[in-house]
């Protein structure tokens, strides 16, 4: 006879909004999660996954939010319990991990301080016996110095470290049930696996049952028991981890699978949802016959960019009289990038990476060594001269959000690009100019006149694409440029810049710390760590053998599915 449910989650619907004017969000979801075991809610941003956890966690707005259905935890209805009985219930039965950890933790607040008011809160301990578990519990997350971490500040941790800090706060009372909203979104892929690697450690040790919530299907596929997958606010599909690795029933789930970059195979193109849906992809592998004569035609013709012995070096100084102390972000790095040649740089975060992008674009000013574009030295150029090469290499930011005026709208802004460069006779042929630019990247003409907020991630990284490629650049620098991506939604952002990159002949510098991205994009990769690169070869060869222990790290860290 099988067990109990520890949660049952029955019909449940959610809207937003006020009675006359309400739209409903999640359209009967439907599931059980077993005591001892760990469930993936999988799905893309927008698909109800966090709204979900949120209504089992009873923390939805009360005037602006509607539920209907059965939420029942141990047999008591979480749906009918008043606002003091979830108070009690949250923190000490069922805990939660915030996407981010950075907006989830008080920044006027030391970190130890903060996990220890649970514990006083929920279990009515001294202030002493509270610290105690701290240090104790920071030691099982595995954070390094934890009487150290207890007296610090969010801010003076790492991306990792905060996220630890998370768990240990989610982990204080012991609960019964763990809620992981995207515990390891823009985590480098080796944080990643330690995470994942300790929650499931943590479930084990404490025999609690934690719901891991994901965009990435074969991130999920590490951890999770059964799956529900999500779509526009649909539970499209459930059931065990391998039925759903192996026997995918709905086009969306397979599209979760598919569009992630293969590591032992190179597709010309990725599979979207749109061509699983419509029929239209036809897988087309690109042999290493085809690789080898592209890269014949590349390398025969002299480089683009040279990077010889590059240095940029950071000073610091401890109080008043302190030693200056030098940190060393980019160490005698050299490289080439040859034109039509997308060059892949990866390396988990503070490695150097976007340093060393910002210096090609010298929006840094570097210590030492030389840059030489198309044979000219950049590093001695005056101002109206890196103007000039502004025109000639251009980036595409990691987050387009914050990279966008939000007051001013899409077309405007890319108008605003060329007027700046002299790109174009007139504002009506930039005009026109962006609005085929636009449909390029697979927006429609009613995006020139909107804000950037009326816009979805993906779409938004298709007007940095489209604003980095209205002034004809040669040399595109991608920085980060997917991370924060769906997994469809990066599929169709990567066939994209292939595909720009056949038709306008661009030169990439891919920076990433997703190794298999990067591989599926590059020719040549770059391997960074600690300031230096410390492996330089074929894309393929360095992925099959790699030379370095660091490398074969990266790449065992990657989510390899089922």
């Amino acid at each position: 006879m099988s067990a109990s449910p520890l949660l049952s989650v029955k019909d449940l619907k959610v809207s937003f909004g006020r009675k006359k004017n309400q739209t409903e969000i999640i359209q009967g979801v439907s599931f059980d999660l077993k005591p001892n075991s760990i469930l993936g809610l999988v799905g893309e941003s927008g698909s109800g996954k966090s709204v979900t956890s949120l209504a089992i966690m009873g923390l939805l707005p009360a005037k602006t939010s509607q539920i209907s259905g059965e939420l029942s935890f141990e047999g008591q209805r979480l749906d009918q319990m008043n606002p003091k009985e979830l108070r009690d219930l949250r923190g000490r039965e069922i805990s939660m991990i915030f996407q981010e950890p950075m907006t989830a933790l008080n920044p006027s607040i030391r970190c130890g301080k903060q996990v220890a008011e649970v514990m006083k809160l929920h279990l009515g301990i001294s202030s002493g016996e509270a610290k105690n578990r701290v240090i104790s519990l920071f030691n099982q997350v595995q954070l390094p110095r934890p009487k150290s971490i207890y007296r610090s500040y969010p801010h003076q941790l790492s991306g990792g470290q905060m996220q630890r800090v998370m768990i240990a706060m989610a982990l204080a009372c012991k609960p019964k049930l763990l809620v992981a909203d995207e515990p390891t979104t823009a985590l480098d892929v080796t944080v990643q696996k330690e995470i994942i690697h300790l929650l499931k450690e943590l479930q084990q040790e404490n025999g609690m049952s934690i719901i891991f919530i994901s965009h990435d299907l074969n991130l999920v596929s590490e951890i999770a028991d059964e799956v529900v997958v999500m779509y526009q606010g649909n539970m499209v599909e459930k059931g065990s981890m391998e039925k759903i690795f192996k026997q995918p029933e709905a086009t969306y789930t397979k599209a979760l699978i598919e569009a992630r970059p293969d590591m032992n195979q190179r597709l010309l193109r990725l599979p979207t949802i749109s061509s699983l849906e419509d029929g239209s992809f036809v897988p087309s592998i690109v042999t290493e016959a085809h690789r080898a004569m592209d890269h014949k035609q590349l390398y025969t013709q002299p480089p683009i960019l040279e990077v010889k012995n590059l240095k940029k070096e950071y000073y610091s100084k401890v109080g008043m009289f302190g030693k200056k102390e030098t940190v060393k972000a980019v160490n005698k790095v050299s490289f080439s990038i040859y034109e039509g040649e997308t060059v892949g740089l990866v390396g988990e975060s503070g490695c150097g990476k976007s340093t060393l992008g910002k210096s090609i674009l010298l929006l840094e000013e570097v210590s030492g060594g030389s840059i030489k574009y198309r044979g000219k030295e950049i590093t001695r150029l005056n101002k109206e001269e890196v103007r000039e090469l502004r025109k000639e290499i251009q980036l595409i930011f990691q987050d387009p959000f914050s990279s966008l005026n939000p007051r001013i709208m899409i077309g405007p802004a890319l108008v605003e690009a060329m007027k700046v460069h002299q790109v174009g006779r007139n504002n009506q042929v930039r005009k026109q100019r962006a609005l085929n630019l636009l449909e390029k990247v697979g927006l429609s003409a009613e995006f020139f006149d909107r804000y950037p907020h009326q816009l979805s991630g993906g779409q938004r990284q298709r007007v940095g694409i489209a604003r980095a490629v209205c002034l004809s650049p040669r040399i595109i620098i991608c920085d980060e440029s997917v991370s924060a991506l769906d997994i469809s939604v990066q599929a169709q952002v990567l066939n994209l810049l292939n595909e720009l990159k056949e038709d306008l002949g661009f030169t990439y510098l891919f920076i990433s710390h997703d190794l298999a991205v990067v591989k599926y994009m590059s020719d040549q990769l770059l391997v960074m760590q600690a300031g230096e690169l410390v492996e330089i070869g074929d894309a393929d060869e360095i992925y099959a053998n790699p030379n370095q222990e660091y490398t074969r790290k990266l790449i065992d860290a990657i989510p390899k599915g089922i």
